[in-house]
C-alpha cells in the first residue's frame, strides 16, 4: 500500500500524532533531543562546531528507539524529514506545556498503554 502524500504540515501532523501514541515514545523523543541541544550548545561554548553532527546520534537514536521497540513503526523522518523535524519540535513544546496527551485524545489518535 502506498504511503499518503502530505501537501502542508497541518495534513501531516494527525499522522504524526498517530506514529507517537504511546507516552513512552514521546518521552524518548523528548529526552533524546533536549541531550542533542545541550550538546549542539556544548560544542558551540567550546568552539568545536565541527562535533555538531554528534549531536544527531542521541537525537534519532532515542526517537527510533521508540519507533522500532515501542510504537513498531517507521520513523516519519525517512519519508518527511523537515515535517517530522517540525513534528518533534511542537510535540516536545506541547509536552512541556501539557497539552499533548489532550492533544492526541483530540485528535482520536488514542494513547495506548
Amino acid at each position: 500500500m502506498a504511503e499518503r502524500e502530505y501537501n502542508s504540515f497541518t495534513e501531516f501532523w494527525p499522522h504524526y500524532l498517530a506514529e507517537h501514541s504511546k507516552p513512552s515514545t514521546r518521552l524518548l523523543h523528548l529526552v533524546g533531543t533536549s541531550i542533542a541541544l545541550a550538546l549542539v550548545v556544548y560544542f558551540i561554548f567550546i568552539g568545536k562546531w565541527w562535533l555538531f553532527p554528534l549531536a544527531f546520534i542521541p537525537g534519532y537514536g532515542a526517537a527510533w528507539i521508540g519507533h522500532f521497540f515501542i510504537e513498531k513503526n517507521k520513523p516519519a523522518t525517512f519519508q518527511y524529514p523537515l515535517w517530522s523535524f517540525m513534528g518533534d519540535y511542537k510535540m516536545i513544546w506541547m509536552m512541556l506545556t501539557g497539552r499533548m496527551e489532550a492533544e492526541v485524545e483530540r485528535s482520536g489518535k488514542t494513547t495506548r498503554h
